[in-house]
């Protein structure tokens, strides 16, 4: 008779191989779909994707490049991942960068003249606190009289977007015709990894690359050993159960959906302290929305977050030299990350359908 501990290890194996590889499999085929769509409209898929990888990881200066776009999008998966984790569809992860870009930029400048540590440390903290504040409004309605989040997020990004645009032409705009904000001093800055790195020459990629990857690894320690990661996973797998054991439902989808926001705020505030060193309208291009697919390509892994951006700040790094190499369109990134979306979303909808089918069953046989 087999024991209890092969089972369970074999259990294990076949849930870490499962969240490992569908993800992986997912990949691969959406790079199939895409290689045959490449090859139907009369380019080398091997061209395409070679120059891809060289546009991505080729030398030190393209692998900077992948890690400085990636390091936004880990905060915003991060951000979507920890409210999904609790049953939070929080898809307003862009209005709430945009408010801590907001907030980062106008300390910036305030608080000119400060050490630097002390003032990286004050603008990022200040960042995720505005971004946890700007989630707090929907977290309330939530939680109080049961307004969707996806609802009252989005229509918060709409506001946020629209008041760092009027403040940019406005009360903030600095001297000249381009909207925008005054250019943080040096002290207000993320310091470059190419400083600290010699196989990062003349790259781009700043200490927010660092805290993001620090900041994956403290997310998941809290939801697997803390009671605030214990009860955002359990009000996630249902809440009626969990308020029945004593937690508030309530409470808890508060605090999630705020620390969720102060994710969001945070990947705003590296973008203005390490990429742009100013605000300016439209300074995020979409990063909040295309955190949704990594946290869903990471499957809500704090860990996998890492590696799920790391690939699509790859495709975005990578898709310039594909298009200048290879002759191939740089919209057929948007192309492949669709695929992976789309499959990723498919096998949850399988999942889906398997438990209804079997449910069904069960209830047959009753």
């Amino acid at each position: 008779m087999e024991s209890s501990a092969p089972k369970r290890w074999k259990r294990y194996l076949a849930v870490v191989t499962e969240r490992l590889g569908i993800p992986f499999v997912s990949v691969l085929i959406a790079i199939a779909i895409a290689s045959v769509i490449i090859w139907a409209a009369g380019f080398d898929p091997v061209a395409a994707f070679s120059a891809l990888w060289k546009g991505a990881f080729g030398s030190g200066r393209q692998i900077g490049e992948t890690m400085l776009r990636s390091t936004p999008l880990m905060f915003t998966g991060l951000a979507v991942a920890y409210g999904f984790r609790a049953g939070l569809f929080n898809i307003g992860a862009e209005g709430q960068l945009f408010m801590g870009g907001l907030a980062a930029a106008y300390l910036g400048i305030v608080l000119a003249g400060l050490p630097q540590p002390l003032n990286i440390i004050i603008m990022l903290v200040a960042a995720a606190l505005v971004g946890a504040a700007w989630a707090f409004i929907p977290a309330l309605l939530k939680a109080k009289v049961g307004a969707h989040e996806v609802i009252t997020t989005m229509m918060f990004t709409y506001i946020a977007r629209y008041l760092v645009s009027w403040l940019v032409t406005g009360p903030l705009k600095a001297e000249g015709q381009i909207p925008q904000t005054k250019a943080l001093p040096t002290e207000s800055t993320l310091p470059r990894l190419d400083e600290m790195f010699a196989f990062l020459p003349d790259s781009r990629v700043h200490l927010g690359f660092i805290i993001a990857i620090v900041l994956a690894v403290v997310v998941w320690w809290i939801l697997k050993y803390t009671t605030l990661g214990y009860e955002s996973r359990a009000v996630g797998y249902n809440p009626w159960a969990s308020e029945t054991s004593g937690i508030s439902v309530s409470m808890t989808t508060i605090k999630a959906l705020c620390i969720s926001g102060a994710f969001a705020g945070l990947a705003g505030a590296t973008e203005v302290m390490g990429v742009h060193g100013r605000l300016f309208d439209q300074f995020s291009s979409g990063f909040g929305f295309t955190g949704i697919a990594v946290a869903l390509l990471a499957k809500n892994n704090p860990l996998g977050v890492i590696f799920a951006a790391i690939l699509f700040g790859a495709l975005s790094a990578g898709s310039g030299t594909m298009q200048l190499l290879a002759d191939v369109p740089s919209k057929l990134i948007f192309i492949i990350q669709a695929l992976i979306i789309f499959l990723v979303a498919a096998e949850q909808l399988a999942k889906w359908l398997i438990g209804w089918t079997q449910k069904e069953e069960a209830i047959e046989h009753a």
